[in-house]
This record gives C-alpha cells, structure tokens and sequence, in this order.
C-alpha cells in the first residue's frame, strides 16, 4: 500500500526500535502507512538514499523512545502519590489526561523539534566559519565534563526517591546554566554531564554557573569539571575523539568545586576578561600518558 519494498519497511520499523512482526499479524494502521508513504517519496525523489534514511530512523527511533518514557514518568509521578496503591481510577485519571493533553503535546513538540534544527544548523555554520570549507564529520570545539563528586556514598545513603531528586535537581541545573549561554548539553549520565560549546570563553563561563549553581544546593554533593578545546567527530547526537576522553579524564583529576582545563584552552583564554589559568603540576591521565593541567578561575 505505500509503495515501499516490505524489507526496508522492515528495517526502517527495527531502526525506529519496534520489534519484528509476523507476517499476517495487523499490527498497522493507515498512519502508518500514511508515514511509510512519505519515507517513499522522499526516496523516489532521491532527496534521500536508503542508508540516509535508515540513519535518521535509528536517530528518530532513539531519541523519541527516551522522550516518550520521561515524559511517561513525569505524568505518572503528578497524577499518582509515590507508594500509594494504584486502582482502575488512578489509571483512568491518567489515561484521560493524555487523551487530553496529547494533540498540545505534539503540537508543542514540532515546534520545540524545528526551533532545535535551526540552532544544531546554526552551531555548525559558526564552529565551520562562513569562509572554511565545511567537514561534517570533524569540528573543533570546546567540551566539558561535569561530576558530582562522592555520588555512589550519597547513593548509599538516600532513598530511591531522595537519590532520583538529587539526579533530576543536577540535571536540570545544568541544563539550564548550558542553555543560558548558549552552549549544548549532549548528554547526561546521572552523576555526569557532557556539553560542548563553539568558544572555550563560553565553556569556562559555563562550568564557572555550573559550580555556582550546584553549590547553592547546601545538602548535596560539590561538582568538578573538566574542559578541553580540540577537534572531534559528532555522530548520533554525540561527540567522540582524544578531546572528549581529555575532558574526563580532567574531571577525575579535579578537585571538588575546581574547573580544570587542558592547555589549548587555557592559552585560547589567555587575555580574556574575568578568568584567569594557572598552571599546575603534569598528571598522568589513563590512556592519554602525561597532560599539563590549568585551574580555571573567576577573577
């Protein structure tokens, strides 16, 4: 019915990250073959080869797939009290509410998905320069490591529901200390985050409010931060290459509430305004042999 060959339907579906179905199972609607028909004309139009298209259904697939389960647990966690019982109500309540609420969410989310278009276009126009020939696969920028320092004895010392607060507070701090100037949160992995930005200048600024902001949190644990400025490859939303590995391995060597850099960094910053480098004793960092640290500061 939608004109496409039923084993590349079969692998945009695995890409998407749905299981295999039989054969004679009904298990499709005319959305989906409305869907289906769109991935077909844009192949028959060639403005996009079978490989293309595979890519950006894993990469649809994936990041859909974590939105939906978070946002999943968001109205679950409002609408029903944590070790209360959960009867047909509680989840009538709930089904109700997403019946509701679901066309403002999906208009909501096209709009949130072209507003981040333009700006991932945007971050790549400027790290590339108006007059560089543009590589895709390689760019040079700024990364930093965030860390909460001492995690697993804090984890051992709260409840699940005390820890997900502490987890969540972390995050969203340092989403929005990353947004405020600009720069890119690429991903979170509980007691760490990973974000990039264009100019070592706005990385600095970057940890500097992220330090600040965790500390205002008088009951939880002190953050460290590495930063290294270098090339990488960016592939599936994430950032790879010797100047990631450099960044955390800083953050290990760091001590609680300080910002180190790697020397490229430092000697970008040299001269700028409100941040001073100091230069500290060469460490050893697994795998990168000995590095030659900077503490960053505010002046």
């Amino acid at each position: 019915m939608s004109g496409v060959p039923p084993e590349l339907a079969e692998r945009i579906w695995r890409a998407l990250g749905f299981a295999s179905v039989a054969a004679d199972a009904p298990a499709f609607t005319d959305a989906d073959v409305a869907a289906l028909q769109r991935v077909g004309s844009m192949l028959g139009d060639e403005m996009l080869d079978e490989a293309t298209v595979i890519r950006m259904a894993r990469a649809l697939g994936r990041t859909t797939s974590r939105l939906a389960q978070w946002q999943a647990e968001i109205m679950m966690g409002a609408m029903i009290r944590p070790g209360a019982g959960h009867g047909e109500e509680d989840l009538g309540r709930v089904l109700d509410a997403a019946r509701r609420l679901l066309p403002d969410f999906e208009h909501v989310l096209v709009h949130v998905w072209r507003a981040q278009l333009a700006a991932a276009g945007t971050r790549l126009l400027t790290v590339a320069g108006l007059d560089d020939d543009f590589e895709p696969r390689r760019t040079t920028i700024a990364v930093g490591f965030a860390d909460l320092v001492s995690f697993t004895q804090h984890a051992r010392e709260l409840d699940e529901y005390a820890l997900g607060d502490l987890v969540e507070g972390f995050e969203s701090r340092a989403a929005d200390v990353v947004a405020a100037r600009g720069a890119r949160l690429v991903k979170t992995l509980g007691d760490e985050v990973l974000f990039t930005a264009a100019e070592p200048g706005v990385a600095a600024e970057v940890a500097f409010d992220l330090v600040d902001a965790v500390r205002e949190r008088d009951d939880g644990p002190d953050v460290r931060i590495g930063l290294a400025y270098g090339p990488v490859l960016p592939m599936m939303g994430d950032v790879f290459g010797t100047t990631v590995n450099l960044a955390a391995r800083l953050t290990a060597i760091a001590r609680p509430g300080t910002v180190l850099s790697d020397e490229p960094l430092a000697l970008a910053l040299d001269g700028a305004q409100g941040v001073e480098a100091h230069r500290i004793r060469r460490r050893p960092a697994r795998g990168l042999g000995v590095v030659q640290p900077y503490v960053l500061r505010r002046t």
